[in-house]
C-alpha cells in the first residue's frame, strides 16, 4: 500500500476515533455528574483527551514542518499529566468527603461497547503507523489502547460497586486513570525530547 493511501487510512482512523469520543464524553460526563461518579468523570476527560490527541495526529499527519512531530507529542504528553492531576484531586477528595456514588446503567454499557472498539481502532494505528514508520501515529495507537484498558478497569469499579455497593470502588478505579496518565504523559514527553524515530510497542 502507498504511502498516501496509509496516511489516508491513518487519518480516517483518527477521524472515526474522534467522532466516537465526542458522543461518549458527552454520555459518560452526562452520567458522571448524574451518579456522583469519579471514575466515569475521569473517564469521560481521557475521551476529551483522546479528541484532543487525534486532532493533534491528524494535524501531525497533514503537515511535514520540521518540529511538528516533537510538539505533538509535547502536547498529548500534556494532556495526559493534567488528566491525571485532575483526576487525582478528585478521586481523594470523593474518598475524604465520603461521598456514595450511585450505579449507571448508561456509564456501565457504554465502558463495555467503547472497550471493544478502542481495542480495534488502537490496532488499525498502530498496524499503519509501522508502515508509515510514525512514531506520533503509534503513540496515540499507544493512547487508544489506554483508553479501551481505562474502559476496562473503570468498568470493574463503577460495576462493583453496581452489584455490591462498595462505593470505594468507584473512585478507586479513578486512580487507575492517574496511574496511566501520569506514565504516558512522561513517555510522550521522553520521545518528544528525544527526537529520534522510535517504536513504543
Amino acid at each position: 500500500m502507498g504511502s498516501i493511501s496509509l496516511l489516508r487510512r491513518g487519518v480516517w482512523l483518527e477521524c472515526a476515533t474522534l467522532g466516537w469520543n465526542v458522543i461518549g464524553t458527552v454520555i459518560v460526563l452526562i452520567a458522571a455528574v448524574r451518579v456522583g461518579s469519579a471514575a466515569l468523570a475521569g473517564f469521560g476527560l481521557d475521551s476529551a483527551i483522546e479528541i484532543f490527541a487525534s486532532v493533534v495526529v491528524v494535524w501531525q499527519l497533514k503537515g511535514r514542518e520540521q518540529g511538528r512531530e516533537s510538539l505533538a507529542l509535547k502536547l498529548i504528553g500534556t494532556a495526559f499529566i493534567a488528566l491525571a492531576i485532575y483526576v487525582l484531586v478528585q478521586s481523594v477528595w470523593t474518598l475524604l468527603a465520603n461521598a456514595h456514588p450511585t450505579a449507571s446503567p448508561l456509564g456501565i454499557v457504554w465502558l463495555g461497547v467503547t472497550c471493544a472498539v478502542m481495542l480495534l481502532l488502537a490496532w488499525g494505528k498502530l498496524v499503519t503507523g509501522r508502515q508509515l514508520g510514525n512514531l506520533v501515529l503509534t503513540t496515540e495507537a499507544r493512547v487508544t489502547l489506554i483508553d479501551a484498558a481505562l474502559a476496562g478497569g473503570v468498568l470493574i469499579g463503577v460495576g462493583v460497586n453496581a452489584l455490591f455497593g462498595w462505593w470505594w470502588t468507584d473512585p478507586l478505579a479513578g486512580f487507575v486513570i492517574v496511574y496511566y496518565g501520569l506514565t504516558e504523559g512522561r513517555a510522550a514527553w521522553k520521545h518528544a525530547s528525544a527526537d529520534v524515530p522510535g517504536r513504543l510497542f
